[in-house]
């Protein structure tokens, strides 16, 4: 079938639905369903760039992954229309997941439903039921919410294929039934609702609040003067303090003392004041800046919370990071990269890199670059960090390295992936192996790893198309070696488990004598400096010419502009392949902003 998505962005779960829509050789395109301009009619241009869409593609079905505006009556009522809402069946409502989080919700549920006059009441095509772990809500969105609706979608598309599936209505309310009866709307999830009592609320009650909010639109809070969202958070049982008072800072993050113990925050965005820029979210410590009083910096322990951590299991190592938003600054890859090196100093065979539930990486921390004094400085500082870290897993050659994608990775994430010797992904991880929409060539050693694993043609297509990469694509392609289908709070165990066989192995040692003969042969053709500078040199470039599209695109993307239209990498149908020049690739050849990193 022709398939034409509809969205408001082209966030996590419409990448996802669009990369397994063209697996299972659906011909899918895109048509972003922007919001109005500034009092503007709500159903002005953007609904006639939408009928404008359905008129060109004249699609077998229209689906709708993540949807904040209305579908105009004249194309719902001419065409399918299937809006995929991150509920149960019977719930309504804008704010659905930050009402399953807020109230502890342990099991919840996607329902795909026909678009009708009214939002969320249309005719139920399929539904799946999932999982709620104490996670925040963007984790769960990405995760066991996106694993359901992936579900849910499949089922109502071939439903739909097979013409003779009667959707079922959703029966409404009737008088003076219970709000917790067969249909529940509930309103949008006011600050009201979120604000946090700092010397009545307990921890648990405080990170249920911060969980519910993330990573939009964050908690609206009052700290050493000045207005915050927070952003984040994670229990501290061990530190007490004076109720809302800052205790400590760890990795960027800010402690902040509760009723009955504290919370780490790890993230702060300066509350808008008018004709000012939308402020960049950024770690605490750095958005705090001045205003942050002298606190210790204390080192995790034991169970205490760490966005870096290492175990070890036998002959494996497990060394664990996650990071907000999957965005790595320069001091985050410098910290990484002295946890690795400390990593390869224990007695291991196996070292195992990331594992965690959420993102894996989406390279260059692009919040700190907008806010720094200096971007350009920033982004050449950052660049040459992570090429460090990506350098240094490259030159191991002493022990096997395993990249094990719980989450997606983008741009110089997924190449960071790249330099391991093994790729293990979750099977509902997205990758996004590119970098021309922000107007980058790119680094990680890109030039020799990707096309050491696709070869050279496919290493071509991937950059220059820009489009995202299911799992089960990248196995075939060669970009992953394994995929596992597992819920994502199991990602870390089944990881566990497979690194320990590894490491028992008994060809193990031989694949790590192989592996360093391979890396003396590559070094010999082209030394990895030689690809290194001649990446850089190309960013270089890039980063400090004022007039580079990088400057605005990056400055859009973390600023949050609404785009102009539809990219048009993404209006085109799919999964067609066109030949692929290689002039698209070339230095600043801007693109839009929307999967390069996911916020």
């Amino acid at each position: 079938m022709h398939i034409l998505l509809v969205a408001s962005a082209f966030n996590s779960l419409t990448q996802r639905v669009h990369a397994e829509l063209r697996d299972r050789g659906h011909s899918v395109a895109v048509e972003l369903a922007l919001p109005p301009a500034p009092g503007g009619e709500p159903s002005a241009p953007q609904d006639e760039a939408l009928r404008a869409a359905v008129a060109r593609h004249r699609p077998d079905l229209i689906l709708a992954p993540m949807l904040k505006t209305a579908i105009p009556r004249d194309v719902w009522s001419a065409h399918t229309c299937l809006i995929v809402h991150p509920g149960p069946p019977g719930d309504r409502g804008p704010s659905s997941l930050d009402w399953a989080v807020h109230e502890g919700m342990t099991r919840w549920g996607v329902t795909v439903l026909q678009a009708d006059e009214r939002m969320d009441a249309g005719a139920v095509w399929a539904s799946a039921d999932c999982a709620v772990p104490p996670v925040g809500k963007s984790d769960l969105y990405r995760g066991e919410v996106s694993d359901a609706a992936l579900a849910a979608v499949l089922l109502a598309v071939d439903r739909f294929a097979s013409g003779t599936y009667v959707p079922l209505p959703q029966r409404e309310p009737r008088p003076g039934e219970a709000q917790d009866g067969p249909c529940r709307t509930r309103p949008y999830f006011r600050q009201e609702l979120r604000r946090i009592d700092w010397q009545r609320d307990t921890t648990d009650t405080v990170v249920r609040r911060l969980r519910a909010a993330d990573s939009q639109p964050g908690v609206l809070d009052e700290l050493l003067g000045a207005q915050w969202f927070l952003h984040g958070g994670h229990p501290e049982r061990a530190l007490r303090g004076r109720p809302g008072e800052l205790l400590a800072t760890r990795s960027g993050a800010i402690c902040r003392a509760t009723a009955d113990g504290a919370v780490w925050i790890p993230e702060l965005r300066a509350r808008r004041l008018p004709g000012e820029p939308v402020p960049v979210k950024l770690p605490a410590v750095t958005a705090l800046g001045e205003r942050l009083p002298e606190l210790p910096e204390l080192p995790a322990r034991g169970r205490g919370w760490s966005d870096i951590s290492y175990r070890e299991e036998g002959q494996a190592g497990f060394l664990s990071f996650t990071f907000p938003g999957g965005a790595m600054s320069t001091g985050q890859c410098r910290r990484l990269l002295a946890a690795y090196r400390a990593a390869c100093a224990r007695p291991t065979s196996v070292l195992v890199l990331g594992g965690g539930r959420d993102f894996f990486s989406n390279g260059i921390h692009l919040g700190v670059i907008e806010a720094a004094a200096d971007p350009a400085a920033e982004s050449w500082a950052n660049i040459t960090a992570i090429d460090d870290l990506v350098e240094a897993v490259l030159c191991t050659t002493d022990r096997l390295i395993v990249a094990a994608l719980g989450g997606n990775a983008a741009a110089g994430g997924a190449m960071l992936a790249l330099a391991a010797d093994e790729i293990w992904c979750r099977s509902g991880v997205v990758l996004n192996p590119h970098y021309r929409l922000m107007g980058l060539y790119g680094s990680e050693y890109w030039t020799y790893t990707l096309p050491r694993r696709v070869g050279p043609a496919v290493a071509e297509r991937l950059t220059t198309e820009a489009l995202p990469v299911s799992a089960e694509a990248a196995r075939r392609l060669g970009l992953v070696d394994r995929t596992t289908a597992c819920a994502p709070q199991d990602f870390a165990g089944e990881t566990g488990r497979l690194a320990a066989r590894l490491a028992a192995s008994p060809a193990v040692s031989a694949r790590i004598a192989a592996k360093k003969a391979a890396r003396d042969r590559d070094e010999a053709l082209r030394p990895l400096a030689a690809h290194r500078a001649a990446e850089l040199a190309r960013m270089r470039r890039t980063f400090f010419d004022p007039e580079a599209p990088y400057h605005a695109l990056r400055r859009d993307f973390v600023r949050k502009a609404p785009a102009s239209g539809t990219p048009p990498h993404l209006a085109r149908a799919t999964p067609e392949r066109r030949r692929v020049t290689g002039s698209a690739a070339a230095d600043g050849a801007p693109g839009p902003v929307g999967c390069y990193q996911e916020g």
